[in-house]
C-alpha cells in the first residue's frame, strides 16, 4: 500500500500556498502536455482513431503510475518524504488558480480585451466575442469546476493511491484538456481520455460540492436539482454550488475550437456579476481546500499510526 506521510502532505500544500506553480521550474504537467501533442500528432489519423486514443491514454496514465511508483519504492524514509511533498506541490493548482481568477477581474477593470486575454490563459472557449459579463461567469465556472481537478480531486486519489496515484490523475485530467472534446477532431480519439477523467472526476467533483455548501441544506438541495445540468457528467455539480452560493446563472452558449456548443444553464438569476462574487467564491474554494486538507492528513496520520504499529 502507497501512503503519504502527513508531514509530506503539509509540507507539499504549504509550497503551492506559498509559491504557486512554478513558472521558471521544469512542470511535469507542460512534461505531460508535451507527450500528449507528440502523440495525438502522429496517431489522431486514418483508421482505428478511436482504438489509438484508447490506447495513448491507458498508456500514458500506466506508464506516469508505474514510474513514479518505481522511483519512490526503493527511497529512504527521509528521501521519500521529500519526493511526495515536491510531488503534492507540483499536483496542486489552488493558488494559481485563485491568482488568475483575481488577475481576470483586474484585467477587465482596465478594459475588455484586456479581461478577455486574460480569462482566455484559464478556459478552453473562445474568448474573443466575449462580454464583460461572459468573461466574468467564464472565469467563477473556470474556478469553480477547477476547484475539483486542480485541488479535491489529486488530494482525493493521493489518500487512495499515494503521489503515483496522484500525478496519474493530473495524467488523466490533462488528456481530458487537450483531446477529450466533442468536436469533429477529437471525438474519436479523445474519447477514451474524456470517459476516463469522467470516472475519475465522479466522486470528487460531488465531494466537492458537498465541501463548498457545507452547512448550507439550502444550497445543497439546490446542487442535487441542477448539478446535472451540464454537458459534463461531473462539472455541473461544483458550479451548481458555487451558483447557489452567489445566486447567479451558470452556463449556457460556449465557442470552442469555432464549433458552438449550447450547454444547459444552472440558475435563474442572471444578474450582473461583479468583483465582490470574486472574492467570495475565493473564500469558498479556500474553505474547501482546507476542509479537503484536513481529511486527507487526518487519513494519512491514521495510515501511518496504523503501520507503525504492525512493526
Amino acid at each position: 500500500m502507497v501512503f503519504i506521510n502527513p508531514v509530506s502532505l503539509i509540507l507539499g500544500w504549504l509550497a503551492d500556498l506559498v509559491f504557486g506553480d512554478p513558472e521558471k521550474l521544469p512542470h511535469p504537467i507542460v512534461w505531460f502536455g508535451r507527450i500528449i501533442a507528440f502523440g495525438e500528432k502522429h496517431l489522431n489519423h486514418s483508421a482505428h482513431r478511436k482504438l489509438k486514443g484508447a490506447l495513448l491514454a491507458v498508456g500514458l496514465i500506466a506508464m506516469v503510475f508505474g514510474v513514479t511508483w518505481a522511483i519512490r519504492k526503493p527511497l529512504v524514509q527521509e528521501w521519500s518524504m521529500i519526493f511526495d511533498a515536491i510531488i503534492v506541490f507540483y499536483c496542486l493548482a489552488g493558488t494559481t488558480l485563485i491568482r488568475e481568477v483575481r488577475q481576470v477581474f483586474v484585467a477587465l477593470e482596465r478594459s475588455l480585451d484586456e479581461g478577455r486575454a486574460q480569462v482566455a490563459r484559464i478556459v478552453g472557449r473562445d474568448t474573443s466575442e466575449l462580454t464583460a459579463q461572459e468573461v466574468r461567469k467564464a472565469a467563477l465556472e473556470t474556478l469553480a469546476e477547477n476547484l475539483c481537478d486542480g485541488v479535491i480531486a489529486p488530494l482525493f486519489w493521493l489518500a487512495l493511491l499515494g503521489t503515483p496515484g496522484m500525478l496519474a490523475y493530473k495524467m488523466v485530467n490533462t488528456l481530458d484538456s487537450m483531446i477529450g472534446y466533442r468536436t469533429e477532431r477529437y471525438l474519436l480519439f479523445g474519447c477514451w481520455a474524456a470517459h476516463i477523467d469522467d470516472v475519475a472526476n465522479y466522486i470528487p467533483a460531488r465531494l466537492t460540492a458537498v465541501l463548498m455548501v457545507l452547512g448550507r441544506p439550502k444550497h445543497l438541495s439546490f446542487v442535487m436539482r441542477n448539478g446535472r445540468n451540464h454537458a459534463s457528467p461531473n462539472s455541473g455539480y461544483p458550479e451548481a454550488a458555487l451558483a447557489s452560493i452567489l445566486n447567479c446563472r451558470f452556463g449556457g452558449p460556449h465557442k470552442y475550437f469555432g464549433e458552438v456548443f449550447d450547454k444547459p444553464y444552472i440558475g435563474d438569476n442572471d444578474r450582473e456579476l461583479n468583483t465582490a462574487d470574486m472574492k467570495t467564491a475565493v473564500r469558498v474554494n479556500r474553505t474547501a481546500e482546507i476542509l479537503m486538507l484536513i481529511i486527507v492528513f487526518a487519513e494519512s496520520t491514521i495510515s501511518l499510526l496504523l503501520a507503525v504499529s504492525t512493526y
